[in-house]
């Protein structure tokens, strides 16, 4: 297999994903910045022409983070990082999407349309106009998770998932373009500070 990978919160997803699981698959470094992944080569791989994408060894190719981790998960399965029964991985999707649409997206697009623009928007449809309200829209959905999360030490309970994992990296991504983590949402400050002292943190960055 190999792992395409570059910069940014996405592709560090999988890499966490997979420091959680002790994996470490060949990588493929891909130029974000000079646009890599928007040439034929890449895109022949991956259409999208975003990272990260895993390509398996009957050469299909696997692209969004969730895919690619739901294949690691059924592949690699221990430590479960999404499940090891039917209800456990439904609650983990339930709160995987609901940080990936709630959260992920208006803060990486607040970013796009905003710090980001001057990268992106000869490559993707940019609104600069709605830059401030999508990073209040993250906002204002982590302060509604800040309350669900009281008394538990990950997003889905008891036990590390995919949720945890995909919050932190762009909360982190957050933190070093204009969308830091409001210390007044303590329960996701400390969940935030527990997240950032495990090792896969360290060798995903």
């Amino acid at each position: 297999m190999k792992f395409y990978t570059s910069i940014g919160p996405n592709p560090r997803v999988v890499k966490m994903f997979m420091a959680e699981k002790g994996l470490d698959l060949p990588r493929v470094e891909v130029d974000l910045r000079a646009g890599e992944n928007r040439q034929p080569p890449y895109q022949a791989k991956n259409p999208a022409g975003q990272t990260p994408a895993l390509e398996l060894e009957d050469g299909v190719v696997l692209a969004e983070i969730t895919a690619i981790c739901e294949y690691l998960e059924e592949t690699h399965p221990t430590p479960p990082l999404i499940g090891a029964t039917a209800e456990e991985r439904a609650v983990t999707r339930m709160w995987t999407r609901r940080v990936d649409l709630n959260i992920c997206e208006p803060l990486a697009n607040g970013f796009r349309f905003c710090e980001g623009l001057g990268l992106f928007q000869t490559r993707v449809h940019c609104i600069p106009q709605a830059a401030d309200d999508l990073k209040a829209i993250a906002q204002e959905r982590l302060a509604w998770l800040d309350g669900l999360i009281a008394g538990r030490p990950f997003i889905a309970g008891e036990r590390l998932t995919l949720a945890d994992i995909l919050l932190f990296c762009f909360l982190d991504f957050g933190q070093v373009v204009g969308q830091p983590v409001n210390k007044d949402n303590r329960n996701i400050a400390a969940w935030f500070e527990r997240m950032a002292a495990r090792p896969s943190a360290a060798a995903s960055a």
